[in-house]
Order: structure tokens, then C-alpha cells, then sequence
């Protein structure tokens, strides 16, 4: 193995451990978002004719949900397991998709959120484990 690729696996590696405590720490902030958008109706605004547009309930669902998930995810991404960072990927992935549909209501918030995914995908990916597949 190169000392380039070394490297890189010990920042994705570092960057992997991160990218767990950001999926837990984006899942709790999506339940919350989610329990906003349930208790109070005119947290978020949004202008007319928005093509996804759904009742705020329905969306502050979906965030419970997807946040539960993302948590879960998260804790499990600690045990490094290849199901967990699979896993990882694919709810990072649905979570870049809801936040993107989920731009009109909370714009910096949403952005902040598909930054933070496209992290924790890179990371995950870029990922090898020292004790294996070597």
C-alpha cells in the first residue's frame, strides 16, 4: 500500500468516526425539526406553488422518522461493521433527498444538512478498516 493511500485511509478513517457522531447528532436535530414542524404550523413558510409541497405535518413525519433512523444508523457506524456503513450511505442518501425537497421551508438548514451528508458518504466510502479486506 502506498503512503498516499495510507493517508487517505487514516483522514477517511478519522473522518468515519465523525461521520457517526454527524448522523446521530443530524438524526436528533431532524426529530426535532420534525417535532416543530407537528407542534406549531407556522414555524416555516413557504411560497406558492412549491411542486412537493406537503401539509407541515406531513413533513415534520418524515423527519421523525428519517431522524430516528439516521440516529440508529449513526450509534450503529461505532461497530464499523460493513451492513453499518452501508446503511450509512443509503441514509445519508435519503436524507439529501428530503432535504432537498425540504428547501423551500429552511434553505440554510437544508444546505447545512446535504453538506454534512455528502461528507459522511465520502467518509464511509473511502473507509477500510485496518483489520480487514487487506
Amino acid at each position: 500500500m502506498s503512503e498516499k493511500s495510507s493517508v487517505k485511509q487514516e483522514v477517511a478513517a478519522g473522518a468515519s468516526v465523525a461521520a457517526a457522531v454527524l448522523l446521530v447528532t443530524a438524526g436528533v436535530l431532524q426529530v426535532l425539526q420534525g417535532i416543530a414542524a407537528i407542534g406549531n404550523d407556522e414555524v416555516y413558510t413557504v411560497g406558492v406553488d412549491y411542486t412537493y409541497e406537503l401539509d407541515l405535518t406531513a413533513w415534520g413525519w418524515i423527519h421523525i422518522v428519517l431522524g430516528v433512523a439516521i440516529a440508529l444508523v449513526g450509534v450503529a457506524l461505532f461497530g464499523a461493521g460493513i451492513w453499518a456503513r452501508t446503511l450509512a450511505i443509503v441514509i445519508a442518501g435519503l436524507s439529501i433527498i428530503a432535504n432537498f425537497l425540504w428547501l423551500p421551508y429552511a434553505p440554510a438548514w437544508a444546505v447545512l444538512i446535504i453538506a454534512l451528508d455528502v461528507v459522511v458518504i465520502w467518509a464511509v466510502w473511502n473507509w477500510i478498516p485496518s483489520s480487514g479486506w487487506e
